[in-house]
């Protein structure tokens, strides 16, 4: 079983500065933010390339394939476990979230019910497992004009096609604009 201990409720967006209310912020915070906003601006950058390219059945291809390659090469290069996930997965075999992931999600949603805009909506945590401590960050990702061709729900069919072929059990349709997709996922033991 998981003791949690809150490390902060709300801890702001990918890209605010450094200081909290005239305080410096955790480095771990700090270190999980620029994690997030590399998976993030290179993900997007490959996406934005691929729609240019080919549309979104080659975007299809980058979330694939190329969100998890980008994932697991920053995992080696910092040392944090990096990811994705969903409540509404496309992927479920890579993408599942654990139960503290899928808790995180759940709030998110409430949150983004309740008004709140989901840009800057993010969550850290300390958690225990197994008698140890580890940092935990989520920064949901809101769902774009962009991100409709592949998630929203009127999807061409040759989109529909790709999807189906590429995700025989995707449940990731279906959105609107502003709604949380899902989420970014940073973690690491302290």
């Amino acid at each position: 079983m998981k003791s949690v201990v809150r490390l902060s409720a709300l801890c702001g967006v990918v890209l605010v500065s450094s200081a909290i209310a005239g305080s410096a912020e955790d480095p771990n915070l700090t270190e999980a933010k620029g994690i997030v906003k590399r998976f993030a601006e290179t993900l997007q950058g490959e996406l934005q390339g691929a729609m240019k390219e080919g549309g979104p059945v080659k975007a299809i291809e980058i979330c694939q394939k190329r969100a998890p390659a980008i994932a697991e090469s920053l995992s080696q290069e910092t040392g944090w476990e990096v990811g994705r996930t969903s409540l509404k997965l496309r992927n479920a075999n890579l993408n599942a979230p654990d139960d503290w992931e899928r808790q995180v999600l759940v709030r998110f949603d409430e949150r983004q019910a309740a008004g709140e805009d989901v840009v800057p909506m993010a969550f850290a945590e300390v958690v225990e497992v197994d008698g140890e401590k580890h940092f935990r960050f989520m920064k949901a990702i809101p769902v774009a004009d962009l991100c409709l061709s592949c998630h929203g729900a009127d999807i061409i069919p040759d989109v529909t096609a790709a999807l189906d072929a590429a995700y025989p059990d995707d449940q990731a349709r279906g959105y609107k604009p502003g709604q949380v997709r899902g989420a970014f996922g940073v973690s690491k033991r302290l």
